[in-house]
């Protein structure tokens, strides 16, 4: 596995935010825009793009793939298809995070309100400035530009350490909190990163950070002006002196994969121990025990790959190692969901079964209790689910949850034998009631079966056998299939 960079880095998307709190949208109709919503959601999600001779120059895309341009007259549009001269800006980021967009070829400054949009100005004012609010799936890893390491909780030290060669467990785990325009780093065990370095169960002023780009890497500013770095031997992530980021301040958000353990019929975890052949002999889930989950975005396969960067791979008379960094038809196994079990089919069309030895083998023609497995999700214990729509957040009036929220909810999830049981605010469980509205204040715990389909995206199943989707802004718990309105980005 590459040490550095092991996935790509996040494509950077955001909302831009004017100085009266309303976001730059996109309208389908005439491709025009304006900065008239109040909230961010499809239409407000902006992707910004390099250019690849000139890094200080950014294009940026709208959500319909048209890029947002100025004439030499301010105008602005949204409909060219492709880059060209008048879709050049530069950012000039202030001392509050905030940005000025500098239209390039003209230099004029880019800004106004609701329908009132030009690129005119000559000097920055109030109506010119725009705040960033990430568009991202706000869980993910940090990697360390200069260092090309990741971030993780260290709990012995108190700290978040820059140190780790991949982005293993859940200590590797980040969560980003969107808060008053500065966004707080939380860990996997729900504690905020302090400027000086330590870790807080509150969230206070010193847990704030401003993000900053620079040549489309991330930069986070305490209340301070200082950055966030890795210093010291193990990386401890603190601000440093400097006022400026340079290479040491800079940061990558990569995607978190999803990371599972493996128990096969025999009540054993499924280990990589013994080094090359795979088998079902442990009592313990150790890092040797936690595979990643690779879904292959053009087959929906998945291909499991462990902490030393090895695939599991079919080999002769339907054996299965880990002795391939490359991907092929043999690293990629058909996942088949039965609720609280799965059963994996290799590419010579055999289902995975365990031996009476622990060893796992591609031998068998049908399903039986020797090829059911649990697989348990270990690096979610934070739950942030976002669809179609916008994100899953309590409604405010009711026990009901929305599913169309551009802010988010943090629920905690919890494993029990091949089911989760998810908890929201004040220690109440999620459950489906008989109308098929999915309710978060349940006494006790209902059980929710998960199902990873897609790169990225999850399908979720109630004990009513239907599927969690998002249907009018409400979470329903009435879904037949797993289409688009029933997968969620987790």
């Amino acid at each position: 596995m590459p040490t550095n960079g092991t996935n790509c880095p996040l494509k950077l998307q955001f909302g831009l935010i004017n100085h009266e709190s309303r976001y730059l949208t996109a309208e389908a109709f005439g491709f025009k825009v304006n900065a008239s919503a109040p909230s961010l959601k499809r239409k407000q999600v902006w992707t910004l793009e390099q250019d690849s001779q000139d890094p200080q120059v950014v294009y940026l895309r709208s959500h319909l793939g048209r890029y947002l341009a100025s004439d030499k007259d301010g105008k602005v549009t949204c409909e060219a298809e492709g880059r060209n001269t008048d879709c050049r800006f530069l950012i000039a980021a202030q001392s509050d995070g905030r940005w000025a967009l500098q239209s390039e070829p003209y230099l004029r400054l880019f800004g106004g309100s609701r329908d009132y949009l030009s690129c005119f100005a000559q000097v920055i004012t109030e109506a010119e400035l725009w705040a960033v609010h990430l568009a991202l799936h706000p869980q993910a890893n940090l990697l360390s530009v200069a260092r090309k390491r990741y971030a993780h909780l260290s709990p012995d030290d108190g700290e978040i350490a820059v140190d780790r060669n991949i982005p293993w467990g859940v200590a590797a785990l980040l969560t980003l909190v969107y808060l008053e325009g500065k966004y707080r780093l939380k860990t996997c065990d729900s504690r905020y990163l302090v400027n000086d370095g330590k870790l807080s169960a509150e969230s206070g002023r010193g847990t704030g950070y401003t993000l900053e780009l620079k040549c489309g890497k991330l930069a986070f500013k305490d209340c301070e002006g200082k950055y966030l770095s890795p210093m010291g031997p193990t990386g401890t992530l603190r601000s440093g002196r400097c006022s400026k980021p340079g290479k040491d301040e800079l940061f990558d958000l990569e995607e978190s994969h999803p990371q599972v353990v493996l128990m096969a019929a025999n009540g054993k975890y499924v280990s990589i121990r013994q080094r090359v052949s795979i088998s079902a002999n442990q009592e313990d889930e150790t890092d040797l025990e936690t595979f990643q989950m690779e879904i292959d975005k053009e087959s929906r396969k998945c291909l499991f790959r462990t902490n030393e960067g090895k695939y599991w791979a079919l080999v002769a008379h339907g054996g299965i190692q880990t002795t391939t960094t490359e991907r092929s038809a043999n690293t990629m196994f058909a996942v088949e969901w039965m609720g609280r079990r799965v059963a994996l089919r290799a590419s010579n069309g055999k289902y995975i079964c365990t031996k009476k030895n622990g060893q796992l083998a591609a031998i068998s023609d049908s399903i039986g209790e020797d090829e059911k497995l649990i697989l348990k999700l270990i690096n979610r214990p934070m739950l942030i689910l976002r669809g179609l729509n916008g994100f899953i957040c309590h409604h405010k009036n009711s026990n009901t949850l929305d599913a169309n929220r551009s802010v988010y909810d943090i629920f905690t999830l919890h494993f029990s034998d091949g089911a989760y049981h998810i908890k929201g605010e004040g220690g109440r469980f999620w459950y489906v009631n008989s109308s098929g509205l999915v309710c978060s204040d349940g006494e006790t715990p209902d059980d929710f079966s998960f199902e990873f389909l897609e790169h990225g995206r999850i399908a979720i199943r109630g004990k009513n056998g239907r599927y969690l989707r998002g249907q009018g802004g409400m979470l329903k718990g009435d879904g037949v299939t797993p289409d688009s309105s029933a997968l969620w980005e987790y």
